[in-house]
Order: structure tokens, then sequence, then C-alpha cells
């Protein structure tokens, strides 16, 4: 099973022959990183993973001031969703005039923004926060006309990010997070936060329920970092391939797995401090993609020539680390039923790339070309059965994940949602065209057909042993 080359065709001096670490007992004193991962060139910190080291920007410099005023006014006046059951004309008055406030502001030039990658996170964290509450508190019977203050900005922004003008997982999860308090410090900087030491920074409804749910988000993000380490040291191992190697990728194989059923914990967690009805009808609707926008609405940015295409809202599937997952085991294209990954499910998930941090999607695309991956060195000939074993307890987490993700759906959207059906139809008979609509994610999934289908291919991709 192995493929190391002979110690006498390598100089003494080769890093093959160097005493190699093993990442379960820590990084021993002389010994070479031999990473295949080098995870500063994609923007992922080796103690907070996919979410930056520090607390992202609170603010804009002054030059920008009036997006974040008109941001801060937003969130003062606790705007009300179009959509809220009973607005009154006060509330709908205050949106209203919030909404001038918007369309009277200059366009403020971005090309000071475009040196630093801070600030266009910040720009376009604010800008498209703005976009959400301008378009979602308009009368669902009102045209969707982003003004030009917005539109214009917005539009450079995204351009220099390669990020679609819209709120993204990263704009709510990655970096939009403070720390509750001063975190500790060693030789080598501040520790990574611990999760019980975060906070969002904005919010649509102000609510703890909105914030525990970003936070469940940004909780699996950190406690993802270790394996993305188990990542890296598998691929290390990868590459030297002999018998070593087989029962420290098993050991490694079953730590991710342990690590992945603390993600599935920590989603599940999210049912403490979330209420379903209140996400449902007050958190969720505010960011909404243009293809989930209730009314059907065509979102028309003004002011800008070539109109985006790209304009889902926010999403779990956006979550670099969950694909990462995917990409590693090679969930992500393996045929172990006749049309195995469907290809409606793959181009959806390929589609939620577009909607994260340019520097992540590189790390995906890198980690794909890995030459050796871990599903191919698992089922070559004569596979190990410790190694098979491991293989599949990974991939059962998993699944395991996903089965916990599906959980959460029906109970944040698929119930509120039959139940907001029932009340439609029993307060009008004639409403049911209306109400029966298949239910889509705020990325603009069919909801349940993907994430099922998803799953189930999960579960498809356990590999039986070969009967000797």
């Amino acid at each position: 099973m192995s493929s190391q080359q002979p110690a006498n065709l390598l100089p003494p001096d080769h890093f093959l022959l160097q005493p190699r670490q093993d990442f379960l007992l820590g990084v021993q004193e002389g010994h070479i990183d031999t990473s295949t991962l080098a995870a500063h060139d994609f923007d992922v910190d080796t103690r907070t993973g996919f979410m930056p080291p520090d607390p992202p920007l609170s603010r804009l410099p002054v030059q920008w001031e009036l997006w974040e005023t008109a941001l801060d006014a937003a969130m003062h006046a606790k705007l009300q969703l179009a959509v809220k059951l009973g607005l009154t004309a006060e509330e709908k008055n205050s949106s209203e005039s919030w909404r001038e406030h918007v369309r009277q502001l200059p366009v403020l030039p971005t090309s000071d923004l475009t040196h630093s990658e801070l600030l266009l996170r910040r720009a376009h964290h604010v800008l498209t926060f703005v976009m959400h509450f301008y378009i979602y508190t308009l009368p669902l019977s009102s045209s969707v006309l982003i003004p030009e203050p917005i539109s214009v900005p917005l539009i450079a922004i995204s351009s220099h990010l390669q990020l679609p003008p819209v709120v993204t997982y990263s704009d709510n999860v990655l970096y939009n997070w403070d720390t509750i308090r001063p975190r500790a410090q060693n030789e080598l900087g501040f520790e990574p936060p611990a999760l019980d030491n975060l906070r969002s920074q904005d919010m649509f409804s102000g609510t703890i329920d909105e914030q525990e749910f970003y936070l469940a988000s940004a909780r699996i993000e950190l406690r993802g970092v270790e394996a993305l380490e188990l990542m890296r040291a598998t691929m290390d191992e990868l590459f030297v391939g002999d018998e070593i190697a087989i029962r420290r990728i098993s050991a490694y194989l079953h730590k991710l797995a342990s690590i992945v059923h603390d993600l599935e914990a920590i989603l599940l967690d999210v049912r403490k401090g979330c209420d379903p009805n209140t996400f449902y009808h007050s958190i969720r609707p505010w960011f909404r993609g243009a293809d989930s926008d209730p009314a059907r609405r065509r979102w028309v940015f003004e002011g800008v020539e070539e109109q985006p295409t790209h304009l889902s809202g926010p999403s779990a599937g956006q979550s670099t680390l969950i694909h990462a997952l995917d990409v590693f085991l090679g969930l992500d294209n393996c045929n172990v039923v006749e049309g195995g990954v469907t290809p409606d499910q793959r181009t959806l998930l390929r589609r939620m790339q577009i909607y994260m941090p340019r520097h992540h999607r590189n790390f995906l695309r890198h980690l794909s070309t890995n030459p050796r991956p871990v599903r191919a060195f698992v089922t070559q000939s004569n596979p190990d059965a410790e190694l098979l074993d491991a293989y599949n307890s990974a991939v059962q987490s998993v699944k395991e994940f996903r089965d916990a993700h599906i959980k959460i759906v029906a109970i944040y959207i698929i119930g509120p949602a039959a139940r907001e059906r029932m009340e439609l139809k029993h307060a009008d008979p004639e409403a049911q065209e209306a109400v029966g609509t298949v239910l889509k994610g705020t990325g603009g999934t069919d909801l349940v057909r993907f994430l099922k289908g998803v799953r189930d291919k999960t579960a498809e991709a356990v590999i039986e042993p070969t009967l000797q």
C-alpha cells in the first residue's frame, strides 16, 4: 500500500527523511512542518479558521460615516418588516421616513476603500444591511428600486471583493462578531475567543434570537478549526503513504468524526436561544434574496448599467467549512450509486460558493486538486480495515450532521410555514394557490428536496468492506 520513495534515492537532508509530526501528539521541537495547506494564502487562520483572528471592524472611517448612521438609524428605530401582521401607520411612516433619508444620501466614493480588505468587508456588510432594510420595509405592492446612494457604491465594492451585492453568510456570521469580555493573551497574541464569549455586532431585529442564530454558526466555525488541522495533517501523511501514515490517518479520521459530532451538538443547541416562530416571522424575512422575494419582485439597482444576477440570500450552505469537509472526504463528486450526486444538487452546491469570500473559494479549489484524495487512498486495492472503518465513521458523522440540519430546518422553517399556510387557508379559502408554492431557503433552494438529496448521497458514500 506504500508509495514511499526508497530512502537510498533521497539526499540525507530531504524533508521526507526528517522526523514526522503526529498531529494528535502535538508539535515536537525540531520537526519540520511539511504542510500541504499554506493557510495564510487562503485567509484561513490557524486559531479561528475561516473567521478572522480579531473582531471585524465595527465602524468605517468618518469618510463613510453616512452609511454607518443610516444603518444605526434603521436598527435604533426598530424598523418593522412590511409583511408584519398588524403593522401600524406609525411603523409604516417611520420606515418611509428612513427610506427617504437613504434616497437623499450622496453617492460616496469608494476608491479609498479598495486599499484595505477589512474596510471593503465592513462596507459590504453595512451597505447590504441597509439595502435589505430598504427592500423589506417596502410594501409588497411597491417595486424594488435600490437607490443610487446604496446601489452604486455597493456594486463597486462587491466587484472588488468578488462577492454578490447581497447579504451573505460572511456578512451575518464571519464578519459580524465581537467578544463580550477581553480575550486572554499569550506569547503569540490573543487566544481565539471562547464559544461563550461572542456577540453579534449588527442585527435586523435586535433580538437575542437573531444573535443566537448567527452565533450558532460562528461557534461551528470556531470548533471546526481542529477539523481543518486534521485535514492538513492527513494530507501530509497521504503524501508519504507508508504504514505509519495509514495508522495516523486512521486516528485523524476518527478524531475528525468526533469533531463533526461536536458541530452537530452546537447546531442543535441553537434551540436553546432562538425561538422558531420568532425566527420564521421576525428574522428570516430580513435576509431573503431576490429569488425568495415574497412578491417575486425584480430587484433593480438604479444607476447601474449591468444588473447583478446572483442575488440569493445568506445560507448555511455558504459555509466554507462544511464544503471543505465534503471536498476532503470526496463527498462532493463521488458516484457510489448509479447517477451519484445529481447535477442539480452539484450545481446548487457550486452556486453557494459564489457567495463565499474569494480566498475561501480558492481554498476549496486547492483542496479539490489534492493529487492524493483520501477517498481514493482508502479504496485502493487491498484496503486497510482500520482505515476503512475510520473513513466510514467520518462520512457517517457528516451524514448525521446533515440529519441534524434537516431537523433544525423542520423546526424553524417547515413547521412554521405549514402553520402559516393553515392559518391563511382558514382566513381566506381562496388563498390556496398563493400558499401552495414550493418552500425555498433564503439561498433560493427548493429546501426540503435539496437537503434530503445531499444527506442521502452522503449516506451512500460509506464504503462497504470488500469480501476477501
